[in-house]
């Protein structure tokens, strides 16, 4: 639901300055098909929420979430859930890099990851903290090959395991996840899974007199 805009260029390859002010599902699908006519690509230039997010990901074998944002990435998980959808995972902060594969019921989700959000001066903004340029590239090639992973059957995919990266001293580290039996979205004794908007758990609160 947004358009190309100069700023973007440094990490959004799909993108370029002929197309600054296009909007982004456009330069995207023009992107994708100029490298390969035979793609069918779907696009749909709207606010991903609660009122829409069932119909958009139905049919989908696998989720491949670049969210920025908290809200969205609990929307898309508790969505993914419902529709037993496989989500793999990928976020960035200025020089590193996490991803993992949220596969339902099988490993654990994002809410048994992280349960709540961190308060809104924890999780600021890319113009904020700014990010390396060539990092949503790396992070975003390490989630094609899980997504390959996933549709092909081979190997073993990032299901309870997350891979970080730090570009500063160019290491790899992974560390489990498990499942939480607790968790309030996939536990045990969880309640049904509501769809809902998840803008207000993660604004900045006010700040007392």
């Amino acid at each position: 639901m947004d358009v190309v805009d100069s700023s973007n260029l440094q990490r959004q390859i799909l993108h370029n300055l002929d197309r600054v002010g296009m909007r982004k599902v456009d330069s995207a699908r023009l992107t994708l098909e100029a490298m390969n006519p035979d793609l069918k690509v779907l696009t749909y230039d709207t606010r991903l929420g609660a009122d829409n997010i069932l119909d958009i990901i139905d049919g989908y074998d696998v989720i491949v979430d670049g969210t920025d944002n908290f809200p969205t990435r609990y929307l898309v998980n508790d969505a993914a859930l419902l529709k037993n959808i496989p989500v793999v995972h990928g976020s960035i902060f200025r020089f590193e890099g996490q991803i993992t594969v949220f596969n339902p019921y099988v490993g654990p989700c994002y809410r048994c990851m992280i349960p709540e959000p961190p308060p809104a001066e924890l999780a600021p903004s890319c113009a904020e903290a700014g990010v390396l340029g060539v990092l949503p590239g790396i992070v975003g090639s390490i989630q094609a090959i899980e997504t390959i992973k996933l549709i092909l059957e081979l190997g073993d995919p990032l299901v309870g395991r997350l891979l970080t990266y730090d570009a500063l001293d160019q290491s790899f580290r992974t560390f489990k996840v498990r499942r939480d039996p607790t968790c309030p979205a996939c536990g045990e004794d969880a309640p049904p899974i509501v769809i809902a908007e998840y803008d207000d758990l993660c604004m900045p609160h006010p700040v007392g007199v």
